[in-house]
């Protein structure tokens, strides 16, 4: 049976993989002062990252209308699949719900569903892959729907990122952590909850100890045995393979993924950012 995956643009899928048909992303739009930016195949990370570095005001991003969604939806042919960054950290979520509602009373003989990722960056890409897997196996797709909401329960995000200022305006750190791990360089070892909320883990006195500390998570953590890794990284790839390869040395994942972070990840991970989900 055929299916399609969309994708609001927090899922760090490479322009290779969204290219295969398979995939739809969703492009959220960034705005730093006067400029916007569409997350799509035009943004340039590097400029972006400039932009916010350069900007005295706080950034901020804009959701997808329910419209744009329910296009991809009327574009798409057999099962429709969607998954969106974590329902807490952004409206993209009910925008795709929304537009699914509405497809259902037009179409009441096709199959959607609005997936929650409870995650965002590397922990939505992780769940676009195992989607599309489950898909093509030819797994009906009321199991599919059961099984992805299973391994979204189970799934675990973490994240090191070496500037924390964007969080702090956006509400998702305080401003006394911000400034005290900002005037001791401490780099914080932070993921999210099973809701999708971001928490704190450790912390350490360097990057490189940072991500020594979350591997060590994810070594402790049994349930990560024979999962793929997902690691993005925002303009650092020597960091994302430094973490691959203790990786593969200290754990046991089936295989090791880095993709490069897109427009929205990379407005919440900053230049350094590194995110990893299993």
């Amino acid at each position: 049976m055929s299916f399609k995956i969309i994708v609001d643009s927090c899922c760090d899928l490479s322009p290779e993989v969204l290219s295969t048909g398979v995939y739809q992303s969703i492009p959220l739009t960034i705005h730093v002062g006067d400029s916007e930016f569409r997350d799509d195949e035009t943004l340039r990370t590097e400029v972006l990252v400039d932009a916010m570095a350069m900007c005295q005001e706080a950034s901020h991003t804009a959701c997808p209308a329910p419209a744009e969604y329910l296009a991809a939806y009327e574009a798409a042919e057999g099962d429709v699949y969607v998954v969106t960054l974590s329902a807490l950290l952004s409206g993209s979520h009910n925008s795709a719900w929304q537009a699914a509602q509405i497809f259902r009373e037009e179409h009441p003989d096709r199959n959607i569903h609005v997936f929650n990722s409870c995650s965002a960056s590397a922990g939505e890409t992780h769940i676009a892959l195992a989607l599309s897997k489950l898909a093509s196996s030819g797994m009906p797709f009321g199991e599919v729907v059961a099984e992805m909401d299973r391994r979204i329960a189970q799934m675990n995000t973490l994240f090191v990122l070496e500037n924390l200022d964007v969080l702090r305006k956006a509400g998702r750190l305080t401003r006394v952590q911000s400034l005290v791990t900002g005037a001791l360089r401490v780099k914080l070892v932070m993921g999210s909850t099973p809701q999708g909320e971001i928490m704190r883990h450790g912390q350490a006195l360097s990057i490189k100890q940072a991500l020594n500390k979350l591997c060590a998570i994810m070594a402790a953590d049994q349930r990560h045995r024979g999962r793929l890794l997902c690691i993005s990284h925002c303009l650092c790839r020597e960091r994302a393979e430094y973490l691959r390869a203790l990786a593969f040395k200290t754990c046991d994942f089936a295989d090791v993924r880095i993709e490069e972070a897109r427009g929205i990840s990379s407005f919440y991970a900053n230049s350094g950012g590194i995110v990893a989900a299993y």
